[in-house]
């Protein structure tokens, strides 16, 4: 077939029987080069790698000098501060955090309720008063 093919193309060059399927030429060093071009590759990686890693250095140096010229602190700082506040409140307890009680609430509610029997004792008829205030 190859035969028939070059018959063909007529003057057409070796090249081209190779890009039409011809009989391609046996490189001897071609797994040598292959791995040359395997490590070039690899080398190239690594330095991108190592590129972008020092641009991102120098980008994270630029940022910490913003947040401390405004004082602002990273997420992850505020969410270990967050962390820590709530530990610190629920150490040693296995129920969540008791509300506080608001000023004037506690042991004036006996005297509430006083006032409210005494309300209560206003609207009854007179016998009944006498009796509850004894």
């Amino acid at each position: 077939m190859d035969f028939v093919m070059k018959q063909a193309l007529g003057g057409a060059t070796k090249d081209m029987g190779k890009m039409l399927g011809g009989d391609e030429e046996k490189d001897p060093d071609a797994a040598k080069k292959e791995e040359e071009r395997q490590e070039a590759l690899r080398q190239q990686e690594e330095e991108r790698k190592a590129k972008y890693a020092k641009m991102e250095a120098e980008r994270e140096v630029m940022r910490q000098g913003i947040r401390d010229k405004y004082g602002i602190k990273k997420k992850e700082e505020k969410e270990a501060e967050a962390q820590a506040a709530m530990e610190a409140n629920a150490e040693g307890s296995l129920t969540r955090p008791k509300k506080a009680i608001p000023p004037g609430c506690g042991d004036e509610e006996e005297e509430e309720e006083e006032s409210i029997l005494d309300t209560v004792i206003k609207y009854l008829p007179g016998p009944l008063q006498d009796m509850f205030k004894k």
